[in-house]
């Protein structure tokens, strides 16, 4: 993921929440920090089985995406702007850097997938700029797969970190946005959806550009 914060590098350093998202209006929206730092899951595979040629995942967090194409001998890079993520990455085996998307990158325009997962394309609380962003990373015919939330979803909104027991973190933008929503701006954007499916209640999207 991309959030800084002691709430975040402590749950990254522990393996387990509870770790929340809590918008200004008080709901909050459960991290899954427990799955993020296990192993990939079915669901997870799937994504795994889209990817082609060298991939880059975007708020990688605790690294299983990267890790597991590592040990699969794949060529992949993780970025995050929290340090706790890129340690656990590279302490797993992965390749990873402390670098936003909308910094400089390495190998912009080449690389053949891009990972969203775990909602990542809320980052910057602005998912068309984001597309726009990752069609310059992204190799002509190369593909985005990105985890959404599900249904009818397109919301913009500001959160904080909040582990239930300490001060909340400093407030970020987010969004949440699902298939059909996601589809429109990535054709703005220069994309075409290919694919979308869901499973054990997640939902992915294959977009190519």
């Amino acid at each position: 993921m991309t959030w800084t914060g002691d709430a975040y590098a402590w749950a990254l350093r522990t393996g387990r929440g509870p770790l929340f998202l809590r918008r200004a209006d008080g709901r909050r929206l459960r991290l899954d920090v427990e799955r993020w730092c296990a192993g990939p899951d079915a669901a997870d595979r799937t994504v795994l089985r889209h990817c082609t040629g060298s991939v880059l995942d975007i708020g990688c967090g605790p690294g299983r995406m990267v890790t597991a194409l590592a040990r699969a001998a794949r060529p992949a890079l993780g970025i995050d702007t929290s340090p706790a993520a890129v340690a656990r990455t590279r302490s797993g085996g992965g390749t990873a850097l402390l670098r936003s998307v909308f910094q400089d990158l390495p190998a912009e325009g080449r690389w053949g997938s891009v990972l969203l997962m775990d909602g990542n394309i809320g980052i910057g609380g602005d998912p068309a700029a984001l597309l726009h962003r990752i069609r310059r990373l992204t190799a002509p015919g190369g593909l985005l797969l990105a985890e959404t939330a599900p249904g009818d979803v397109d919301e913009r909104f500001e959160v904080r970190l909040d582990n239930g027991n300490g001060p909340l973190g400093p407030a970020f933008p987010w969004a949440r946005i699902g298939p059909p929503a996601l589809c429109a701006d990535a054709e703005s954007a220069g994309w075409t959806p290919v694919v979308r499916w869901t499973l054990h209640g997640r939902t992915f999207v294959a977009l190519r550009r």
